[in-house]
């Protein structure tokens, strides 16, 4: 069996294929844990025009696969990447932990809901920046 998916994924169009299936199933995933985590529900605010969660929700979408992406140069099979993934996901979702317990003047989920713009941009650019940070570690 591992010979057969082995020479399957050697053709780059089916690698391609299964690196981005892996990648988007493990984006709504990961989505779905920040859904359950924050005060807010971010598909909903967004439909109601709450751009400070859209910024906020954005950062966390690019921040996940910009780890994909550095997953997938650094690792020869797309179970080595998703686990690589896996691990730096769980580094950012810490940072996102850490940046909310760390900003004692005001929650950042509750300012995010009120469409509290500078939050939003500023828990985008952390989400992005933490982004390029892990990805670096990624071995």
């Amino acid at each position: 069996m591992d010979q057969e998916v082995d020479k399957m994924l050697s053709n780059t169009f089916a690698a391609s294929l299964a690196y981005v299936s892996v990648a988007v199933l493990a984006l709504l995933i990961f989505l779905y844990i920040f859904e359950l985590v924050t005060r807010y529900k971010c598909w909903q605010e967004i439909k109601k025009g709450n751009l400070a969660v859209a910024m906020a929700t954005g950062g966390k979408i690019f921040g996940i696969c910009n780890l994909f992406r550095f997953s997938i140069e650094a690792n020869e099979t797309v179970y080595q990447s998703l686990v690589w993934a896996l691990y730096g996901y769980a580094l950012l979702l810490a940072a996102y932990f850490l940046f909310e317990f760390l900003t004692p003047v005001f929650r950042i989920d509750d300012e995010i809901a009120r469409d509290n713009r500078a939050v939003g941009l500023i828990a985008m650019i952390i989400s992005v920046s933490l982004s390029y940070v892990i990805g670096a570690t990624i071995a």
